[in-house]
């Protein structure tokens, strides 16, 4: 019984909604013609002869108080939607408005059990904008004393945020500790070390763990935060090699003998990896390219399945100072390809390539008059490629917005992904003549095809909403974060803000000019009502006078 009344409450409240829905305009003609039939008998005449009457006997001061009161409260309205918009990125009122009115008025209920399948489908989207939305290590990331340190001490200003280091520690506590650490006294010192926020604690526990034996993980700390250059930073990278090595000999001849000792020796691989690829780093900050090169390639054909480090991207960088533009195609033939993640990297250095190959004759009066060849064509669609993966990349390559350090993390297709890579390649572009200028000339033309990038993609998938609030943590406060798409603002904003300053420039003008605003007024609201009295009068004169008294007495 419960369940009949229930299902008649719902088929009446649908049927109140399509008719609100589709027969609004009728309702609302309907109510007119009733109030109009019945004017008599409320004495809708004489209620606005009263009024009418009332407002003449208002003064000016009324008017200006009335005016400068309603822009009052418009002001306050707009500074609050102004601080929600700015603090969300959404109106207030339009976030009410979906979220309650529309669903009164015929909106789609989104927890009705109709809708699974929709639910299902904004949980799946939900899932690909987190994991879109992920933050990375960057492969190129700095070293904190030789570089982010000395950057801090000549600026004064912090190049790395609390957030970006904090993902730091955790990485470290996932790939340089295992469960097993308590068993070695110095490693146990060492999975404490990575874990304290002061730097000088973890400096000294390093030294102390130093002290009770020869440390792979004491010496990396060392290296990356003690040590004031590459140099030394190379030197203490040669000492934890050493000892690394010995300890990833040991563990991989006991790595079958229990859960304990894979463990750990997945820890050693970790370490190792990350010793050799960091003094592949040094090397190449050292002007030694080619042993950069000969160590990250050695190291991928020694580790193929660790590409959670993403040495490709070393590599790439590293082949174009070397001008090896073929090994450059070749590595990006393996890792360029649709079931493997991209990045900045990938997508640009294969727009660089194709770009080489014409850029140096390139001339947009000239391509205008007789159009794009097909390498011109192919160069300019894996600009369009590369700037709908990451749009932010242009202006820093172009040089319309200054770059600072990268940080330790970055976020695909957001703005400290492209700080990550103009940082290290804008001297590739420029190497290559007419590189910039192909890109300056075509990189804008990308925005046309996806007009509505958080919608819908072209190559990609749409651009995610989330990168601005996750670049906001990743980039010191003292950097402009570059925001795509740029936020419009919203309807009711604008509203407000023409609503308070139309208010306030009446308030002032009914108050410099009361007699002349008054004869405005009266003339406005004449001519406001002027077509409905013209109808009212047509109306009267075609029906009969009897029609109207039969209407009336009903």
């Amino acid at each position: 019984m419960a369940e009949a009344g229930t299902g008649f409450l719902e088929q009446l409240k649908s049927c109140i909604v399509w008719s609100w829905t589709y027969l609004w305009t009728v309702w609302f003609f309907i109510v007119l013609f009733l109030v109009y039939i019945l004017r008599v008998p409320l004495k809708i005449n004489d209620n606005l002869s009263t009024v009418s009457m009332f407002l003449n006997t208002l003064t000016p001061k009324f008017y200006v108080a009335l005016t400068g009161t309603s822009s009052l409260i418009s002001g306050l309205i707009l500074i609050f939607e102004w601080w929600y918009f700015r603090k969300y990125g959404t109106s207030f009122i339009e976030q009410v408005s979906v979220s309650h009115l529309r669903p009164l008025l015929g909106g789609v209920d989104n927890n009705s059990s109709n809708n699974s399948n929709s639910s299902n489908g904004d949980s799946d989207s939900n899932r690909q904008s987190v994991s879109e939305c992920k933050v990375w290590r960057n492969p190129l990331n700095l070293f904190r004393g030789a570089e982010y340190n000395r950057y801090t001490w000549v600026t004064g200003r912090e190049p790395l945020t609390y957030y970006d280091m904090n993902l730091s520690a955790q990485d470290h506590q996932t790939f340089f500790t295992c469960d097993s650490d308590h068993l070695r006294p110095a490693d146990a010192i060492m999975q404490k070390a990575w874990r304290e926020r002061n730097p000088q604690a973890r400096i000294s526990a390093a030294h102390e763990a130093l002290e009770i034996n020869e440390c792979a993980t004491a010496y990396i700390l060392l290296a990356e935060e003690e040590a004031t250059t590459i140099a030394e930073a190379e030197k203490l990278f040669k000492q934890a090699l050493k000892a690394g090595d010995g300890c990833y000999r040991r563990s991989q001849q006991l790595q079958h003998h229990g859960s304990q000792y894979e463990a750990q020796h997945r820890r050693d691989t970790n370490v190792l990896v990350y010793i050799k690829r960091r003094l592949a780093m040094c090397a190449r900050r050292l002007g030694r390219t080619r042993e950069a090169v000969k160590m990250m390639r050695d190291l991928m054909k020694e580790f193929p399945l660790l590409s959670m480090f993403n040495i490709h991207e070393n590599l790439l960088e590293a082949l174009l100072e070397l001008q090896a533009y073929a090994d450059v195609q070749a590595v990006l033939a393996k890792y360029d390809d649709i079931s493997l993640p991209k990045s900045a990297t990938i997508c640009y250095t294969a727009a660089l390539l194709k770009a080489r190959a014409v850029s140096d004759k390139f001339s947009p009066e000239a391509a205008s008059r007789r159009g794009l060849s097909t390498a011109e064509m192919n160069a300019v669609e894996a600009i369009h490629r590369a700037v709908e993966f990451n749009p932010h990349v242009p202006k820093y390559l172009l040089e319309m917005k200054s770059l600072i350090l990268p940080p330790e993390h970055i976020l695909k297709r957001g703005d400290s992904e492209a700080i990550a890579y103009a940082f290290f390649h804008l001297a590739h572009w420029k190497r290559v003549e007419g590189a910039l200028n192909l890109l300056h000339c075509t990189w804008e033309g990308t925005f046309r095809m996806i007009p509505y990038p958080l919608e819908k993609g072209h190559l990609f998938y749409p651009y995610p909403i989330c990168t601005e609030t996750a670049d906001r943590e990743l980039l010191p406060t003292f950097h402009e974060v570059s925001v795509y798409p740029k936020k419009e603002l919203p309807f009711f904003i604008l509203f407000t803000a023409g609503l308070c300053s139309f208010t306030a420039m009446l308030a002032l003008l009914t108050h410099q000019f009361p007699e002349l605003m008054g004869v405005f007024a009266k003339a406005f609201l004449s001519t406001l009502f002027a077509p409905l009295n013209f109808v009212m009068e047509k109306v009267e004169s075609i029906l009969p006078s009897s029609l109207w008294h039969q209407l009336t007495r009903i």
